[in-house]
Parts: C-alpha cells; structure tokens; sequence
C-alpha cells in the first residue's frame, strides 16, 4: 500500500510500506542528515527527526506509522535557526566527527521550541538519554545548548542571531583542523558545516546508482540494489543484549603487588559504522572521511569489499557493515591483567597482540609482559593508546605518580573531586586550537571514566561477542558524566597528540579515587547524585 507523508515541506509518496522511515528518508527522499548509526536498534539517536514536532527515532518508525504526518529533519529546520545550532556547536567544541550530531541538534531544538530553559541543564541531559555521543563528552554539547537556548528562547526567530561565532578573529580554521589530525590521527574537517553531518561519510556521497553490499550471515558478501535489500538478502538478524555479565578473561599474576588490575572487552563504540564505495576501476572512498574511529578503522574490510565488487559487477558498490558486523568484527584493545611493585616493576599479561610488547616498553620498561592466547575477538595496539595506557594507569597507581607521560612526550594529570567532577591539566605543545584541544580531552576524560566504570562486553568461553547493541556497551550516559576542567599547558614545543594521555591521566586519577579495585568495570558510578 503506497503512503503519503510531508518530509520538510513536500509530499512524498512511498510505494512500499513495508519500508522503515529512515530508509525513506535516506534511499528515497535523498536525506542524508539523518545518519544510519544502530542499524537499526533505535538506540543510537543519530537519525532522530520530528514528528508533528515531537522527536522520533526514524530507523525503527515504519512509514506507515507516520501516514499524513509532517517529518522535519536538520535539513528542513530553518536555515538561520541551524545556523545558529552549528555555529555555536563548533564554537563550543560540541562536534568533532558530527555522525551524531545532526540527531542531537534536532532533538535539542525539539527541546528548546518547547520552551526549555536555557539553565535547565537536567533537561537537556534527559532528553540526550535517548542519544550516544562517543567523541565529545557531553559535556561541550550541554554548552552549545546553552548558548543558543539562551540567545534564542522559544517562539523567537533566530534570523541574524549568531550568538557565539566559530570563527572570531583569533581563530585559525587551519589550526584547528591540524590540532583535530594531531588527536583523532587522520586528517578531519572542522567548522559548523560539520555538526549538520555534513563532513563526506563514505555513506552519504555514494552515487545514488550504486549497488549495497553487506557482510553475509555464513560469511562473504551479499549484493542489493539498495540497504534494505542487500539486508533481506543477507538475512540480517537483528542485534541483542545479553544478560551475561564481562568477565576479565585474564588472571592476574601472582605476587604481593602495590598494584594489580584486570580489564575486560571493551568496543570502541564508534557511532559511524564502517563503510566505503569505489567506481569500477577506481580507488575506494573509505571510513575514515572525518575521524579516525580511535583507530579501529585502519583495517576494516570495507575498502577490499568496496573495491572488488565494484570491478566485479562493473558498478559502483557501497560496502556497510551493521552494527552487529562492527563489534564482531571490529579490533578491540588488548584485555590485560598485571600487577606491579612500588618500584615499577611486575608482570602484564595481555591478549597476544602485533605491537603490544613494544607499546608497554614505551612507557613502562620494568614490566615483564606476557602475551597469551585468547579466545575472543580481534585485537589491535592501533587503538586509541592501547597496551601503553594501560601499562601507565598501572605503574602510576603503584608508584604513587599522578603525572603520565606518553611515549612522544604529551603529559596530563588529572584529579576528581568530591563530587565526581574532574579537572585535568594536559601539556601537548603548542594547542593550535584550543577549543579543539578541549573537546578531545573532555571526550578522552569521558571515555577514561566511562571505562573504568561501567564498560565492558560479554564474551563468551569460544570467543564469541555476546552483546551486540549500542546500549549494551556500558558507555556512560550524559547524566552520569561529570563536569570535565581542562587547563591546558601553553609550554613551548611542537603539537603533539594530546588527548591519549588525558585517557590515561583520567583511568588513573578515577581508579585511585575508587581505591583501586582489581577488575574493570568497577561498576561504582562517579558522578556525585
């Protein structure tokens, strides 16, 4: 039965109701704000829209729910009130790969047209419950809130309002990108265009022609005309949750250690899922179009799949993993169990891993590391300070350190507060961009404290990934994370990456102030009720 539905203004009508509001809005309409992130779960918030001016979740609202009703995504928000959301998005720091942010913008100007106020900060972390943000922390997405719920209230018009420029005179657009290369390790855009999702995803430039392949239940790839059929095809089974609690699969050494620590599986929770496309005969547009994933997208299948079915079937083919596909298949960091001596010396077993050894080496060349065979999935030093991070939190927590030095020189400390909050002092350098250099770190100190507390994924004694959903990941919500204080050193220097020793300042300065319990996740909260 066809269905008639107002997207931005328009009617459109869709032929097959069978279809999923975001696949109408992607495939069919053409919008490309609203981002695929869950695939779907309706957990995720990348592709929230209005309903009648209520915020739905698009990939998980079949069409004909939404029968003779107005959708309005980013794209049809009026222009100068999206202009005033990205500027003081990018202002603020609130944005850095913008996959997510278009949801979150919609949603939060869902909230202001209601007449939220400016100040209700508990609102705006209710409301971004249904939201995950992995790169910013949250807490720079509740500044820009403020600063545009407080320049344009509710019924007002937001023609010439611009309350906070991304650009002011002392800024340097180049510098900041540089500084978000240097921190997110892959050349990145940076400017308001970003928050409205529009940094390049390999997703949203493929050529309306292009043919969709997707991982295959019994492995290799299957071949559609579009996402929902290449889907079908595939048998795509819906992601779950499993009720089995992570477990650390190492034992610690034995030994009367001033320090000892165990850490389970964790996903890197990247909100763009891997993807790439290639023309025949061409060279393919890859995952890493504005972010770097913590660097778990260096291998991805994606490019190789993308390449060779496009030479293949002499079309161009978008190659997308699933959400399920990106955490089965996707590195993790190296599970480690080890302890250590007042002195710095001890044992670390860790997941056997290419590069580990020498990544621990770096920071820590009194450890004895042990690496062992694990069933589980893969693993990879590329990510974000793998081995060496957690070789740091150890040797700190044992020697009494609170400063940690990564292996190129960075330097960052960090301390909570009674109430949870954290202040951290980071020395990369010269910053470039500040505003940049403080988002990166307030996204490290979340992931730090997200970590040590309540992340962890289910494995199973074959190996096998047992959570599989966006929610399922422990990551910390943006009424369970702390106020994050950044002082950055201006001491002379070369930039250096920055951020990868704030992770590793924050896990310490969290653990210690936690009494330094053997296994991660804690499962103590921080953030003061």
């Amino acid at each position: 039965m066809p269905v008639s539905l107002v997207v931005d203004g328009r009617e459109v009508v869709v032929p097959d109701e069978r279809l999923t509001l975001l696949e109408v809005l992607r495939d069919v309409v053409g919008v490309r704000s609203a981002k695929d992130g869950c695939s779907p779960q309706g957990q995720c918030g990348c592709c929230t829209v209005l309903v009648d001016d209520q915020p739905r979740v698009a990939c998980v609202t079949p069409v004909r729910r939404v029968a003779g009703r107005r959708v309005t995504t980013l794209d049809g928000l009026d222009q100068d009130l999206a202009a005033v959301w990205a500027e003081a998005f990018c202002a603020t720091g609130a944005s850095q790969c913008g996959f997510c942010t278009p949801g979150i913008v919609v949603r939060l100007e869902g909230l202001r047209a209601r007449g939220t106020a400016a100040d209700d900060v508990p609102a705006v972390e209710r409301a971004l419950a249904a939201h995950l943000c992995r790169c910013t922390g949250w807490r720079t997405i509740v500044d820009a809130w403020s600063v545009v719920a407080g320049a344009v209230p509710a019924g007002a018009s937001a023609e010439g309002v611009c309350p906070l420029p991304a650009w002011p005179a002392d800024r340097d657009p180049g510098a900041a990108e540089r500084r978000a290369e240097l921190e997110g390790r892959t050349p990145q855009h940076v400017g308001p265009q970003v928050a409205l999702g529009a940094a390049g995803f390999a997703a949203d430039t493929a050529p309306p022609e292009a043919l969709v392949a997707v991982p295959a239940a019994a492995g290799g790839w299957v071949v559609g005309e579009g996402l929902a059929e290449a889907r079908a095809r595939a048998g795509k089974v819906q992601g779950r949750r499993t009720t089995v609690a992570p477990e650390p699969p190492l034992a610690v050494p034995e030994g009367d250690w001033a320090a000892a620590l165990r850490t389970s599986w964790v996903e890197p929770a990247y909100l763009e899922t891997d993807a790439a496309w290639c023309e025949p005969g061409g060279e393919p547009a890859g995952p890493l179009a504005n972010g770097g994933a913590f660097g778990a997208k260096q291998a991805s299948p994606v490019v190789a799949a993308a390449r060779r079915l496009a030479d293949e079937h002499g079309r161009p083919v978008l190659a997308l993993l699933a959400r399920e596909d990106a955490v089965r298949l996707g590195p993790k960091r190296p599970p480690v169990a080890g302890g250590v001596l007042a002195d710095g010396t001890g044992v670390l077993r860790v997941a056997r891993t290419a590069g580990v050894v020498e990544a621990v080496a770096a920071v820590a060349p009194g450890l004895v590391v042990e690496e062992l065979d694990v069933p589980g999935p893969p693993t990879s030093v590329a990510l974000r300070g793998a081995g060496w991070v957690e070789a740091a939190v150890l040797v700190g927590a044992a020697t009494g350190s609170p400063v940690v030095r990564a292996p190129w020189g960075a330097e960052a400390e960090a301390e909570v507060g009674a109430d949870g909050s954290l202040a951290v002092r980071v020395a990369c350098g010269d910053p470039l961009d500040e505003v940049v250099l403080r988002s990166y770190c307030i996204g490290a100190a979340h992931m730090a404290a997200s970590w040590v507390t309540s992340e962890g994924l289910a494995v199973d004694a074959d190996g096998e990934v047992l959570d599989l959903t966006v929610r399922s990941f422990g990551v910390l919500r943006a009424a369970d994370t702390p106020s994050v204080h950044v002082e950055v050193d201006r001491a002379a220097g070369p930039p250096v990456n920055g951020s990868d020793a704030v992770l590793a300042a924050v896990a310490l300065a969290v653990w210690r102030h936690q009494g330094l319990p053997v296994d991660w996740p804690t499962g103590r909260p921080l953030r003061a009720r």
